[in-house]
């Protein structure tokens, strides 16, 4: 018999609210039942909604891979409620880790640590390190206290697919192979948090994220070795996101060095093209805007901004059944690193139309 769509399950906690309304614990409640039977939730945080599974329950966490597609190699995040529930579940605790769980967490940004015996193979992609979260979202730490169990969360969507920061994303997406949503509205961030290495010395960053380097610096006490994105491995990788294709959309996706000229000559060879540009009154984009052909969305020109609304965005446009979509290239510098990254990934490969 085939399994139905899940339920999804709004939940919230105002800021000024002491707790979650009673709706919202219920919610909660049921899913933490879910979770504890090995089923798969899909959780709202900061950064992106989560395919969320007990981390110590290896077929519960073999379900995230099969209900996603994704490879054995590429290894999960686990996400714990605090720093003791972290400690407990390394091999060992880096200074440097220590120091970003002080400063940074509950927060964006994910540590990468010796694996505690606890861990399963599975999680890790058979290597010895661990990656480890605290979210700043607290409705889903309050989620992991009623659990009572760290949760193995990546991404809620198919794998090398955009990412959902939104339940609609989710609901799109898996379907029926969730089965229940928390929602709990747009994610803040936009964007899947920063992972740095802490068990090399100086710490690097494996993938950019929310927390830059200048805030890194501050807690390590200035010392960070940046760059260290690497877009493929050999064996089990230190952390998710490092594969060269990531976060693309359906639609072919390209980064223009000259988008205007780039998008005419789309047009003009009958295709359909969508432009997301951080100069919407330049004159070169109104000049074109007429045209049935092409789809204009005016994106933020502030970097926290436009990683709030890349991914909603590239799920739109996936809805209009374009033929390519190009994207402006991005400002220099540390700001926008991590958003350069994640449009590098999702640049399809292949012969673009002409």
């Amino acid at each position: 018999m085939a399994r139905t769509l899940p339920d999804i399950l709004r939940i919230e906690w105002p800021a000024e609210s002491p707790a979650p309304s009673a709706q919202t614990e219920q919610a909660l409640d049921r899913a933490a039942e879910v979770l504890r039977r090995g089923g798969l939730v899909a959780i709202p945080t900061e950064t992106v909604y989560g395919l969320a599974a007990d981390a110590l329950d290896e077929d519960a966490v073999a379900g995230i891979f099969r209900a996603k597609g994704r490879p054995a190699s590429n290894p999960l995040i686990v996400h714990v409620s605090d720093v003791e529930m972290a400690k407990a579940l390394a091999g060992g605790w880096p200074v440097a880790a220590e120091a970003i769980a002080v400063a940074l967490w509950p927060g964006p940004v994910t540590v990468v640590v010796p694996r505690g015996p606890r861990i399963p193979d599975i999680v890790t992609a058979g290597g010895a390190t661990v990656a480890l979260r605290c979210p700043e979202h607290r409705l889903t730490r309050r989620l992991i206290d009623k659990v009572g169990r760290p949760l193995a969360a990546p991404s809620a969507n198919r794998s090398e697919a955009v990412s959902a920061t939104t339940a609609h994303h989710v609901l799109a997406g898996l379907g029926n192979r969730v089965e229940l949503i928390l929602d709990g509205g747009s994610c803040g961030r936009g964007i899947e948090s920063t992972v740095v290495d802490c068990t090399v010395d100086p710490p690097r960053i494996l993938r950019p994220g929310p927390v830059g380097d200048a805030e890194l610096r501050v807690a390590l006490g200035g010392v960070v070795a940046a760059g260290g994105t690497v877009t493929e491995v050999d064996g089990p990788a230190r952390s998710p996101g490092m594969r060269t294709r990531h976060y693309a959309p359906r639609t072919p996706l390209e980064v223009s060095a000259d988008p205007a000229s780039r998008v005419a000559s789309l047009l003009a060879a009958g295709h359909r093209a969508g432009w997301m540009t951080i100069h919407a009154a330049d004159p070169r984009v109104r000049s074109l805007a007429a045209s049935r052909d092409l789809v204009i969305v005016p994106m933020p020109n502030q970097p926290q901004e436009f990683a709030r609304v890349l991914y909603a965005t590239l799920h739109a446009l996936d809805q209009r059944g374009l033929d390519r979509v190009v994207v402006d290239p991005l400002p220099e510098g540390e700001d926008w690193r991590a958003i350069r990254d994640r449009l590098t990934r999702a640049a399809t490969a292949g012969d673009s139309p002409s």
